[in-house]
């Protein structure tokens, strides 16, 4: 008896899952997803080297603007020291004696082209060194290693422990004389009007006759009775005269305080008739 077969006969035979053959299509997926992770990869290289790209022009900018500061700055220090140097410099004042011209505390600026390319004349304002026994200031309280710069440079005005300031009335080899019958200096015989002097004070109660010598300059304060000026000095070196290789410059406008600034022109009318000396 023949033994019956249940299903068709001679079909192929269905083939079940086999594992071996499953594993190599998912070994082959596995390269593309790990394509896929190598893409990724690339991708994050890319934003890294872009992040930077843009940074390199960030630092370079930076740099570039400091430098420029840089280049700035000593420029401009340099500048400011060679118009100290040269053209300008800028002073205070610190007493009264040239009241009601000049104030406590007044910052002016001094021209240095005077004595140079421009000459001294009477009536001038000039600041000058002390020529030796002028001043008996207390010592002076010591600048920070900012402030010494500064003022080296020029940006701070120059202290006065040094200097004075007056004004010119007798240039080399002028006669000099306080004063006539109606209480006037004269200058090589010629009576001055001086309008600058403090309201209510007399040209000198001090009498004196002097010739200035050659290189040096007879001056005064314009607050006469508070001026230690050259009637005062005669005890001193160089006897009350101001040598001329003294005059740091002769001032031209006050800076400071805002409300005072004006420019200090010279009185050219007080001493117009003044004839050379002889």
């Amino acid at each position: 008896m023949t033994q019956r077969q249940d299903g068709p006969q001679g079909l192929p035979e269905d083939h079940p899952a086999d594992p071996e053959t499953d594993t190599p299509e998912t070994a082959e997926a596995t390269p593309s997803a790990g394509s896929d992770d190598d893409l990724g990869g690339a991708a994050g290289d890319d934003d890294t080297e872009d992040e930077d790209a843009r940074a390199k022009p960030r630092r370079g900018a930076l740099r570039s603007f400091l430098h420029e500061c840089v280049i700035v700055l000593v420029a401009a220090l340099a500048l400011s020291l060679i118009i100290k140097t040269f053209l300008a410099q800028a002073f205070y004042i610190p007493s009264i004696s040239m009241e009601d011209t000049l104030l406590v505390g007044d910052r002016l600026v001094v021209s240095k082209l005077t004595p140079g390319p421009f000459e001294l004349e009477r009536g001038d304002i000039v600041v000058f060194l002390d020529p030796g026994g002028w001043l008996d200031n207390p010592e002076p309280e010591p600048l920070n290693p900012v402030e010494q710069v500064l003022t080296w440079i020029g940006i701070l005005p120059e202290h006065a422990d040094e200097h004075l300031i007056k004004r010119i009335i007798g240039l080399p080899g002028d006669h000099v004389v306080c004063c006539n019958e109606a209480g006037q200096i004269t200058v090589n015989g010629a009576a001055i009007d001086e309008p600058y002097i403090i309201d209510g004070a007399v040209p000198s109660t001090d009498p004196f006759d002097t010739v200035v010598p050659d290189g040096h300059l007879w001056v005064m304060g314009d607050n006469r009775p508070r001026s230690a000026d050259s009637r005062y000095n005669a005890a001193s070196v160089g006897g009350g005269f101001v040598p001329i290789r003294n005059v740091v410059g002769t001032a031209f406008v006050i800076i400071w305080p805002l409300d005072s600034i004006t420019w200090l022109s010279n009185p050219e009318e007080t001493f117009a008739d003044v004839p050379d000396p002889s």
